[in-house]
């Protein structure tokens, strides 16, 4: 019996010849990325009538539970409606929990669901409420893009990241082995998903009333509109925006617009105003690891993002401007990571790193600061590499010499 790591694609066929065979194209790609990142074949079965489905199927659920099996349902309405596609995900749900895992199955939200979206529908579909728990991949923006377009190649590596750090679990002994003696549990519903919008049409009107209520792990929805308000993270949650950033604004005043005081979390896809008021940032990390993607972030007040007391985020192809002083601020033993993020037009500097502050910067686009593009004093240091520093007012650095050991600097453009 092969002990090759493969899958199964679960979908309606009918879905599949209306969007002229996106399906088998997706399943091509997605083999081809895992195996860029493997160097080994990835097989992924598709076609339920094919007589290698039915072997591998049978092979893989009722007797092969060492073998590394994955399920990519793709979900549309017509799949909380198909019998098929309902029994095979709940039978992999079954093998999931015999093997102790919850990695096995990528679900690919391809188009909009209301039995994930309404609340009340989701409340009598126990599967919906299975998957709305999970971390799925949103491919509703990409369906009509070719899949040679640049975001759906990301999104396709993204996945296939996922896959193998999957296996690697499986390789390094990190999964509960299965119980021999005893029937597997029943499926257990995770934190939901939550959906916020200004409109009412979602679960809350407010980020505030839905953090209140959501558990840790769970999955905040936010949808086009203006919210007035500033927001604490104390547990591990997502916050997505749901929609064109440039349309869900989450504007403070009087107070900061962000605080992250939990151990992990992320924030995506949302503008971010601090609208003045006194001495507060964009976005505040006093701990924790916050993964910041995607985000249009600005502060008519201090720093659009201020990383302090050994928070060590992770910021990613955000837009922080216009900040009031600077663009990031790192101090008292703070760290971070920032890649690929476009800093622009702060009135002082672009990155900031004092007392302690230790920053890598990777790819950085630092430009039309009033002052430097990155300063650093006061004990500060980092690892800068591939920073594009051009055409800032003062200069691309200003580095005491004091802390020139603990900087180290490659491939910037000044």
């Amino acid at each position: 019996m092969s002990r090759t790591a493969l899958a199964f694609m679960s979908y309606v066929n009918e879905d599949d010849r209306h969007d002229n065979g996106w399906m088998t194209q997706f399943r091509e790609r997605l083999s081809g990325e895992v195996r860029m990142h493997t160097g080994e074949p990835f097989d992924i079965f598709q076609d339920r009538k094919d007589i290698a489905w039915g072997q591998q199927w049978q092979d893989r659920i009722n007797q092969s539970l060492d073998a590394v099996t994955f399920l990519i349902p793709i979900l549309t309405p017509a799949f909380f409606k198909s019998a098929a596609c309902r029994d095979e995900l709940e039978r992999f749900l079954k093998r999931e929990e015999t093997l102790g895992r919850s990695d096995l199955i990528l679900p690919v939200y391809y188009v909009r669901c209301p039995v994930l979206q309404d609340k009340a529908k989701r409340e009598h579909d126990k599967l919906a409420q299975v998957i709305a728990a999970r971390q799925y991949v949103d491919w509703t923006k990409l369906r009509l893009k070719p899949l040679s377009a640049v975001p759906v190649r990301k999104a396709l590596a993204k996945m296939a990241q996922q896959i193998v750090e999957a296996l690697e679990r499986r390789h390094s002994g990190n999964v509960i082995e299965p119980k021999e003696t005893k029937a597997a549990p029943a499926v257990k519903i995770g934190p939901p998903t939550v959906v916020v919008d200004a409109w009412h049409r979602g679960d809350y009107t407010t980020i505030t009333e839905a953090l209140k209520v959501v558990k840790a792990g769970g999955k905040i929805l936010v949808r086009p509109g203006f919210y007035s308000e500033g927001i604490v993270i104390d547990k591990p949650v997502e916050i997505v925006g749901d929609g064109e950033r440039n349309d869900i604004v989450i504007e403070a005043n009087g107070k900061h617009t962000v605080v992250f005081k939990a151990t992990v979390g992320r924030l995506a896809n949302l503008t971010l105003r601090q609208a003045g008021g006194g001495k507060w940032y964009g976005v505040e990390v006093t701990q924790g690891r916050l993964e910041l993607e995607d985000c249009d972030i600005s502060s008519q007040n201090r720093a659009g993002v201020a990383i302090h007391d050994s928070a060590n985020p992770i910021l990613r192809r955000n837009r922080i401007h216009d900040g009031k002083q600077g663009g990031v601020l790192v101090s008292d033993n703070g760290k971070g990571t920032l890649e690929d993020n476009e800093i622009f037009a702060n009135a002082f500097s672009g990155v900031e790193i004092r007392e302690g502050g230790n920053l890598t910067l990777r790819r950085n686009r630092i430009s039309l600061n009033g002052y430097v593009g990155i300063w650093v004093y006061s004990g500060g240091g980092g690892i800068f590499e591939d920073n594009d520093l051009r055409d800032n007012a003062e200069g691309a650095w200003n580095i005491d010499p004091v802390c020139e050991r603990e900087v180290h600097r490659r491939g910037n453009k000044e």
